[in-house]
């Protein structure tokens, strides 16, 4: 029963991604692009259907372009963005956006920073102002790093420190990477953390907040053509900044399985084994996507199927990948062991799901199923407004072009059974493998109260 619901869902969905694909004008797809006197990209996106917008501006910085001893110096700054100009004191950005009905937020990653506004369609004119007003004339107080430092601090601990499973990821990637920048965390470490100085920040944004080093996003019930000459008179005048220096450190060939325990309070142990890929500069990320959707993507996959629901070996399974990343990146495994199960035996059995796909093609129906889960998630994307400007947004930020976007489905679509194996094979393999395992251990107990200090005692 649930084999086949799962088909008839998977049906419905393929009609329904078809006739929304089709009924789609082609226009409204592609971006009008504009390239500013100061080097600032502009990607203008009209979509009439509702009077709301989203305004977007991506920054090529994130925790790649730091440095040892200054990890999550990215993160640190996109705080800061929010603490005032002369002209918007602190506090005011977000109220006036909340004021006139939007919402607004930013998030770093290890490749970029990113600044959005989600308002109506007539109030895209203030967004520009305050994104272009903090884009030449941030103020930085140390009154204000001193507090935003513990605010972070605070949200390492919620995110890591408190987190088994975070702390695991985090230590996949410090493990995985020896010598690139994705070795450190986005959010930093607390002794990073706690070395930055104002000096520190003045310099990352000197350095990399500048329009030639971003791109701009509108996308929404705009008019490319009324919308481009406000964009002109707030942002040309900001002048352009350096060219910020290339990353050139890259990861050396990994020569060997590494493995790695962590120890941590938790309930049941966790385990995640990661191996290098290809980012979207190569053919095989789009047969790597497939293999991910195959293996972990919804509760017909074969991940889910195999631990979860025949062997009730684990709670919770599945693989990540993401082949929009600046530098090549993981593709990585995850297994919440159930309690009572070996943390061993959750791996062979991982290890036996890689092997299957490395020895025999995935069938055709599952290659089907595969292209239009991946396809239909990248469909409905498209037709938010806010999600088609993360895409666009992130596409650029990477170095990989707007247009790789629209070129996706086309791509995934010219997958074969053959791509996915050859893939398995030549990327997870034992020698580029990195295996961490979460041991869980018991809560420390607090310290006896001693007798003298009891009630009642003496």
């Amino acid at each position: 029963m649930i084999v086949q619901l799962s088909r008839f869902l998977i049906t419905v969905l393929v009609l329904a991604v078809a006739a929304f694909a089709s009924a789609r004008p082609a226009q409204a797809t592609d971006p009008a692009e504009f390239l500013l006197s100061n080097g600032m990209k502009v990607l203008i996106v009209e979509v009439p259907k509702a009077p709301v917008a989203t305004v977007q501006v991506w920054y090529k910085v994130g925790s790649r372009n730091e440095v040892m001893g200054r990890a999550g110096l990215s993160h640190m700054l996109e705080h800061m963005m929010f603490k005032g100009t002369n002209k918007y004191p602190n506090g005011s950005f977000s109220r006036l956006i909340r004021k006139n009905g939007g919402m607004d937020n930013a998030f770093t990653s290890q490749d970029f920073t990113a600044y959005f506004e989600n308002l109506a369609a007539d109030r895209v004119d203030l967004a520009l102002e305050l994104e272009a007003d903090r884009m030449q004339g941030l103020i930085l107080d140390q009154n204000e790093l001193k507090t935003e430092r513990e605010v972070v601090k605070e949200e390492r601990r919620l995110r890591t420190e408190d987190d088994p499973q975070g702390a695991l990821v985090e230590t996949l990637f410090a493990q995985a990477y020896m010598s690139h920048p994705y070795h450190w965390p986005v959010i930093g470490w607390f002794g990073d953390l706690d070395a930055m100085t104002l000096e520190d920040l003045q310099r990352h944004y000197d350095t990399y907040y500048s329009p030639n080093n971003a791109t701009l996003l509108v996308v929404g019930d705009v008019k490319a053509d009324n919308l481009l000459p406000t964009i002109k008179q707030l942002f040309e005048p900001i002048p352009r900044g350096p060219e910020p220096k290339a990353v050139l450190t890259m990861e050396g060939e990994q020569r060997g399985e590494r493995r790695f325990l962590l120890k941590r309070e938790a309930q049941v142990p966790f385990v995640m084994m990661g191996f290098r890929v290809p980012n979207f500069s190569s053919e095989d990320s789009y047969a790597l996507d497939i293999l991910e959707s195959i293996l972990s993507r919804g509760k017909s996959s074969r991940l889910y199927q195999s631990l979860v629901y025949d062997q009730k070996l684990a709670i919770a399974v599945g693989a990540e990948y993401s082949l929009l990343q600046t530098d090549p990146g993981l593709f990585y495994f995850y297994s919440l062991v159930s309690p009572g199960q070996k943390v061993e035996q959750v791996e062979e059995a991982l290890n036996r799901e890689i092997h299957r796909l490395q020895n025999e093609p995935p069938t055709d129906q599952e290659l089907q199923r595969a292209k239009n889960q991946v396809e239909a998630m990248h469909v409905f994307e498209q037709d938010s407004n806010f999600r088609r400007a993360m895409l666009l947004g992130q596409a650029e930020s990477i170095g990989a072009g707007w247009k790789r976007v629209d070129q996706f489905l086309e791509r995934i679509a010219a997958v074969t059974p053959k791509d996915v194996q050859r893939v398995a094979r030549q990327y997870l393999i034992e020698d580029t493998r990195t295996v961490g395992t979460l041991i869980p251990v018991p809560p420390k107990q607090p310290d006896p109260v001693p007798a003298a200090a009891q009630p009642g005692k003496s």
